[in-house]
């Protein structure tokens, strides 16, 4: 035999016996009254392997090396179903899970699903994505105590590390995070998606969003930091996805009601329907909001509508069908100085500022599995929606209402959609099963944007007064046609059975255009027009680029995992950054791009059923940074030259280079484990999250900016502590820190004594605890609880624009009781 024949037979009989050492762990699972089980959790602890049993409650996991492991089996409703098999060779085993009693506690029914280590956070690999390497957190919604129907998002992320939260005392109308010097402000940093799809006003062009799902329809919120940026977009923050309730699958219909009732007239009603028919399945909620806020001049109500339908074509195909429904107005009390606060914040000299918020959201997804190996979704989305903004602003907060005066008037208008496609397969690499994501997005929005005079009126009138008010100073009007197209891959090499690398691209290319015209206005002394004339505005970005990035994941035992990421992340101009008059600050007209990366490392586990952690440390460096710092207003005059005004603006463009870094850790420790493990009705936890972060700008063409540290950061971010019950009786009691931080990249500190404008300056450290308790009675559950329970006063947020200017007070104490009914 030649030796080429002798290495080409060699090869067959590697792959071959290769080949023959990957092994299929298959199975039904029903219950004791025979009959199946469906959408029933099966893992397999030592690989972290994960599959979901399908309608007809089968599952299958694929690649198997010859072993004995720890099979875990977890079904809403019923015993977790826990054994050691051995794996020699194809495995057939049929489970029966044994339903729950009605008698058995809500605590138990809790401490049986936080045993499974992989449900705390995304596996490797689940459905289309890979998250291998990266740095995740995922909220369990069904065992939280916390005030729900206010979507209390300091309670909900108690347990993400890090977070920076604005209180808004809107009932969660509106979600508030940021995290590593990234401005919370409507979660613009992160990447914001319900089931997959977007949901922000416009993902590049304008990511606020002013719409969050109420926590009490959801399942799970997925948290991924910024190595997200290759999947789901650029941006720093990486991704949050809301992930909702799924829809009963062995009930017709299933009906859950809660209402609440809380401090300041706090009224809301959630009432959702869900059951399985056959192949098709729904679940569909109406949420009702309504109440006053602690200072005068403020009032909400929202209503809220979201339907999802799916239909199971056969064990491979699933199309669903989402809609989002929510529409609320909300009156705003605006801001206060320094001086205002300290003497009464639950002041306002406010009467006619309003907010408007009508958003429609689709979803048409279809997800086909090509063979146990391959499989694709390809989503289809879109968005029509608008804000309306009314309100008397000006640069002196501290000026009383002005009720012969118009109103300022912005209203935006939001059209997009997008479609993303997804193809995962798993393959065999070695004697390990490794794994491709391919996919790619585009994205098309046509938005617009009037800003102008309103009326003289105090109601809610979002209609423009041109003709009243024609020489009225701030008007501007824009298109903002966008397009993105996305190409972008992940492959998770699995090097060893301990061992995983996992690179990726993402080939983005942005055209944001800004199409319209503004009016400059010079009035005299006695407010006659010196000047009134409309400037062309029109700019093109269009711009093509590459992200990298590498995750690993390294398996010291069963118990822990190192793992550490590098991303690189771009933030594009806003079409905000672009043009908004406002009388508060300024931007720059040269305003660009921002780019960087995040990086993270860290070493995770949980040791036995005793203690769950999270350990890391992190940096991100942000090049181009946006900021901002105090100058001189400069406006054009008659002569179109450049003057200064005289007064002192905060000056909006690129500040320069940034550099985040700290520590992040979180902690979960079961005391009730560790020293009474005989007390099965029992649950006694303590948490710890702590975060310690330093920064600094490493450069800057400004003023004074140069080795401040950055803005929206606190050096300690703390949360910490107990979840505890007995029988159906559960409460928790959470204690939140964080130090003082500064609002703008010159590092103004507070002044105490202002009394004109409050939108400068630091935010003073403050702490708050938070209780809540929940008893559960058969069908019925009864949750109360208090929200900041010492009564602290303190603020969150200097806001430049709406819903300010100036500061905005966090809520005092308040309490809240909700009754629930499951049929």
């Amino acid at each position: 035999m030649r030796l080429k024949d002798f290495n080409i037979t060699l090869c067959l009989l590697f792959f071959f016996q290769w080949s023959q050492a990957q092994f299929a762990l298959r199975g039904t699972i029903k219950n004791n009254e025979n009959n199946v089980v469906p959408d029933t959790e099966v893992y397999l602890k030592e690989l972290e392997k994960f599959a979901r049993a399908n309608s007809d409650g089968n599952y299958v996991i694929n690649n198997i090396t010859p072993g004995r492991y720890q099979l875990v089996v977890f079904a809403y409703g019923y015993k977790v179903w826990e054994e050691k098999v051995q794996i020699s060779t194809d495995t057939t085993i049929d489970i029966l899970l044994e339903s729950l009693s009605e008698e058995l506690s809500e605590v138990v029914v809790t401490q049986q699903r936080e045993r499974i280590f992989a449900l705390k956070q995304l596996k490797k690999v689940e459905g289309t994505a890979i998250y291998a390497g990266k740095k995740t957190e995922v909220i369990l919604l069904e065992g939280l105590v916390a005030n729900l129907a206010a979507n209390n998002a300091r309670q909900v992320y108690g347990q993400v590390v890090g977070l920076n939260i604005y209180d808004n005392g809107d009932a969660g109308l509106q979600l508030n995070i940021g995290g590593r010097g990234l401005d919370p402000n409507r979660t613009a940093n992160f990447n914001t998606r319900q089931n997959g799809y977007d949901i922000s006003a416009d993902v590049l062009g304008y990511p606020e969003s002013y719409y969050t799902p109420p926590a009490e329809a959801l399942q799970e919120i997925q948290v991924v930091r910024g190595a997200a940026s290759l999947q789901y977009g650029t941006q720093f923050g990486g991704l949050v996805n809301f992930k909702f309730k799924t829809p009963e699958p062995d009930k017709k219909i299933a009906w859950v009601s809660r209402q609440t009732l809380g401090s300041y007239d706090l009224r809301t009603s959630f009432n959702s329907l869900s059951g399985t028919l056959g192949k098709f399945s729904y679940y569909t909620y109406f949420n009702y909001k309504e109440g006053n806020g602690f200072r005068a001049n403020s009032s909400f109500g929202s209503r809220n509508y979201f339907a999802h339908l799916g239909y199971q074509f056969n064990n491979r195909t699933k199309v669903t069908l989402e809609t989002t429904l929510l529409n609320y107005l909300a009156q705003q009390p605006g801001g206060l100085t320094d001086a205002q606060f300290l003497e009464d914040p639950t002041f306002s000299n406010r009467t006619r500022n309003w907010f408007d918020v009508d958003w429609k959201l689709f979803s048409l997804r279809l997800d086909h599995a090509f063979s146990d190996y391959t499989n694709l979704s390809l989503n289809l989305f879109g968005l029509n929606a608008s804000r309306k903004a009314l309100g008397f602003r000006t640069n002196r907060v501290s000026q009383p209402d002005d009720l012969s005066e118009p109103r300022e008037l912005l209203v935006d208008n939001f059209r997009n959609w997008g479609a993303e496609l997804r193809v995962l397969s798993r393959y065999s690499l070695g004697e390990n099963e490794s794994a491709l994501l391919l996919g790619g997005k585009i994205y098309n929005t046509n938005n617009d944007q009037r800003q102008g005079p309103g009326s003289n009126a105090s109601n809610a009138d979002f209609s423009f007064a041109d003709d009243t008010f024609p020489n009225y100073e701030r008007q501007a009007a824009f298109d903002f046609p966008n397009f993105n197209l996305a190409l972008f891959g992940e492959n998770v090499f699995n090097i060893s059975d301990d061992f995983n690398l996992t690179p990726g691209f993402r080939l983005e290319h942005i055209k944001t255009e800004s199409i319209g015209s503004y009016r400059n206005v010079v009035l005299d002394l006695a407010g006659n027009p010196l000047l009134n004339e409309e400037i062309a505005d029109n700019r093109t970005f269009d711009r093509t680029f590459l992200l990298m990035g590498l995750g690993a994941s390294y398996k010291l035992s069963s118990s822990g995992e190192l793992y550490g990421n590098f991303s690189q992340n771009y933030r594009s101009v806003t079409f905000s950054d672009i043009r908004v008059v406002n009388p508060s600050f300024q931007v720059d007209q040269n305003i660009s791009d921002e780019k960087g990366f995040t990086a993270d490392i860290g070493f995770r586990g949980r040791l036995k059923d005793k203690l769950s952690y999270d350990l890391g440390a992190f940096t991100l460096l942000y090049d181009n940074r946006l900021g901002e710092v105090l100058k001189n207003e400069t406006r054009t005059n008659a002569l179109g030259e450049e003057v200064e005004t005289g007064r002192i603006v905060r000056f909006r463009g690129n500040i320069g280079t940034a550099l985040m870094y700290g520590f992040e850790g979180f902690a979960d420790w079961s005391l009730k484990e560790t020293f009474l493990p005989s007390l099965t009705k029992m649950k006694l936890n303590y948490f710890l999250n702590l975060a310690l972060t330093a920064s600094e700008y490493i450069s800057s063409e400004e003023n004074n900016v140069e080795g401040n540290q950055v803005e929206f950061i606190p050096k300690v971010n703390l949360k910490t502590g107990f979840r505890f019950g007995y029988g159906n009786l559960l409460g928790s009691l959470q204690y939140s820190y964080l130090s003082n931080q500064f609002t703008d990249a010159t590092n103004a500190p507070q002044d105490v004594n202002d009394n004109q404008r409050g939108i400068e300056g630091a935010i003073p450290a403050y702490d708050i605890l938070d209780a809540s308790f929940s008893y559960t009675l058969k069908k019925w559950r009864l949750e109360a609880g208090v929200n900041n329970v010492l009564n602290n006063t303190y603020f969150t947020r200097r806001a430049t624009g709406y819903p300010g200017p100036g500061i905005l007070p966090a809520e005092p104490r308040t309490a809240y009781v909700t009754l629930q009914l499951t049929l």
